[in-house]
């Protein structure tokens, strides 16, 4: 039976790790009591993780990709910024860069959650991240989360809201931007 399940999610990574648990009857009140030990197996599967994006194990069972989460793809210089908006302009699609630091707590618990909305909008719409400090001061207006579409900010949302509220109004302004 496992030997099966390990070839149905063959692409998956599974880890073993097994565990010695006493059973414990209440009411047996005698401490000194000796009890069988009984094995206990328990299965962990991993997802796969390429080039940034993290799917779901079924997706690669039925050979799918359908990501669950995409890594923010990082901007570290001014150069590269305009390279982005220009392929994202080319291709006709918007993009999302989020502003943040590392040291930022509220930046670092958006960001995996942007990650997660990135996945939704893969490949269409893809996300980058700029850390404000290692970047030229001039490359930073300000922190926060920006949509670009033909080269043009064309709206934005500065933190320091809680995470779900950024995420909707991110979402907000995707959809908005995708229907003009």
């Amino acid at each position: 039976m496992l030997s099966e399940a390990l070839r149905t999610i063959s692409p998956s990574l599974l880890l073993f790790s097994h565990s010695l648990h006493h059973p414990i009857n209440p009411q047996h009140n005698n401490k000194s009591q000796t009890f069988p030990l009984v094995k206990k197996l328990s299965i962990y599967k991993l997802t796969a993780k390429t080039n940034g994006i993290i799917t779901k194990p079924s997706a690669h069972a039925e050979g799918l990709d359908s990501p669950v989460s995409v890594e923010l793809d990082l901007i570290v210089s001014e150069a590269q910024f305009d390279d982005v908006i220009t392929e994202a302009q080319q291709a006709g699609n918007p993009l999302v860069v989020v502003w943040m630091a590392t040291w930022c707590r509220k930046c670092i618990y958006l960001k995996p959650k942007l990650e997660k909305m990135a996945a939704e909008y893969y490949p269409g719409i893809r996300f980058y991240y700029v850390d404000v400090n290692t970047v030229p001061h001039k490359l930073v207006a300000r922190a926060g989360v920006t949509v670009w579409k033909d080269s043009k900010k064309q709206a934005e949302v500065v933190g320091g809201h809680k995470a779900y509220l950024v995420v909707n109004e991110v979402r907000e302004m995707i959809e908005n931007v995708r229907s003009v």
